[in-house]
């Protein structure tokens, strides 16, 4: 288990076979030991509506009471509802047992220690731990509690809309589909739900709105039914797609722009992060209207470090990752940030393309997600940095390789949460987009056969 699912913020990983039943209640005795050295025990499970979750529930308390743990058992809901619990119920840390957007056969575990998501070397510390097998022993005790109703009377005593608005719902057969359709509805939206029944084979298309052809059917939607807005969740509702009432997919760093001029309106001067897929329009948008923007790494865990550390009143990535301190506990939540997305057009009577008014048009791809695996993917990404600066061009290295060019740029990164490479483009013209974008993934291309020739 442990050369390969963990990574870089969670633990992922194919249920069964990179993470085995034994695997899990061995993961649940190490996080038990690595809180208890620091004197903490009182913590929150969840888990998401993968075939594997229950059991690996079952497993993981097996291993979490073995070594002392007080659990509350929050059952099955969005990741966001284990970091709103670990609030309200002021406990200590949690895990919640997720693969996110991964297809049926993976699963895996998001783990917090005190409110913040641990990451890099306190999940390497993790995995010591297990590699070690030198585990607390002590008796635990569990208790389940419903975190849903406090959670929809938070979210509806801090929305409020202006007018009632149309809106249809793809929660990808999710977790996030039962708790959303809820809470627009009692905001007064008319709802409009597709895949919303939680099943965990994902039958109708993978829990992912990046991916273009898994917004096919709420495009439909939107269109047939004259809709305002269209809004799809990933597997576990931390994260979230956009269509405007014209079935446009509205990315990530388009929301933030909508998000931080309506911010800056009432906090001028706010600090924004974002990551280094997001488009360099954002940034400058986020200046031009008088706030402080941060280009960061991507990674749910990375980010929410960063706003802490800078103050930010708003984070976001292109993935749909939308994280708000401003009226907000600054954590990730798909709904969440739906419902001030609702919030924003209900109160400014104006359509999504109006609220991006003034963005220059730009010419960009969506992610583009090559096949890589994961023993070479990160000197791939290596490789083609000294390369690109070989060639005199500027490389900004925050995370992957940004290449810039005067009128656009590029970017690779490894993902560091499946064998793939994560490209995007972006450029003042369709052409240029096209000689930018054919330039590096040509580079990639020969510096990835080169590695797979090694190996081979």
């Amino acid at each position: 288990m442990l050369s390969k699912v963990f990574r870089e913020y969670d633990i992922r990983g194919i249920a069964g076979s990179e993470i085995t039943d034994s695997d899990v209640s061995n993961l649940g005795r190490a996080f038990g030991t690595y809180m208890a050295r620091e004197g903490k025990s009182r913590i929150v499970v969840g888990r998401d509506c993968r075939l594997t979750s229950d059991r690996y529930r079952d497993r993981l308390m097996e291993g979490l009471l073995s070594s002392g743990m007080d659990v509350v058992d929050i059952g099955v809901c969005p990741t966001p509802l284990l970091y709103f619990a670990i609030r309200h119920l002021d406990r200590e840390g949690g895990m919640m047992i997720t693969a996110s957007h991964n297809p049926p056969e993976y699963n895996g575990f998001k783990v917090c220690n005190g409110f913040d998501t641990i990451a890099g070397a306190e999940i390497q510390k993790l995995a010591a731990i297990m590699r070690e097998e030198e585990f607390t022993r002590a008796s635990g005790r569990v208790e389940r509690i419903d975190i849903a109703t406090p959670y929809i009377e938070f979210v509806t005593a801090n929305i409020k809309l202006d007018r009632k608005l149309r809106v249809g719902v793809d929660a990808g057969n999710g977790t996030g589909g039962p708790l959303a359709t809820t809470i627009l509805n009692l905001l007064g939206c008319e709802v409009y739900p597709i895949y919303c029944d939680m099943d965990g084979s994902f039958p109708n298309h993978e829990p992912d709105p990046t991916v273009m052809e898994n917004l096919v059917d709420l495009r439909k939607l939107v269109l047939r039914e004259n809709l305002d807005v269209g809004i799809a969740y990933d597997g576990d509702s931390d994260r979230l797609g956009v269509l405007d009432h014209r079935g446009e997919v509205v990315f990530g760093d388009k929301l933030m722009i909508i998000f931080a001029r309506e911010i800056l309106s009432r906090r001028p001067g706010s600090v924004f992060i974002s990551e280094v897929k997001c488009s360099k329009t954002l940034y400058d948008d986020i200046e031009s209207h008088g706030g402080k923007a941060i280009m960061w790494k991507t990674g749910h865990s990375l980010i929410k470090g960063k706003m802490k550390e800078v103050g930010a009143q708003l984070a976001g990535e292109m993935s749909g990752h939308i994280f708000f301190k401003d009226g907000y506990f600054g954590f990730d939540d798909g709904i969440f940030a739906s419902c001030r997305l609702l919030e924003v057009l209900s109160r400014s009577g104006k359509r999504i393309p109006d609220l991006l008014s003034g963005v220059p048009p730009m010419h960009s791809t969506p992610e583009i997600r090559i096949e890589c695996p994961d023993e070479i993917k990160f000197a791939v990404v290596e490789r083609a940095k000294r390369e690109f600066k070989d060639k005199n061009l500027e490389v900004i290295e925050i995370d992957g390789a940004r290449i810039n060019f005067s009128d656009g740029w590029g970017l690779v990164r490894a993902s560091n949460t499946q064998p793939v490479l994560v490209l995007r483009f972006e450029a003042e013209t369709s052409a240029r987009l096209k000689n930018i974008s054919d330039l590096i993934e040509l580079t990639i291309d020969r510096i990835k056969g080169e590695f797979l020739g090694q190996i081979a």
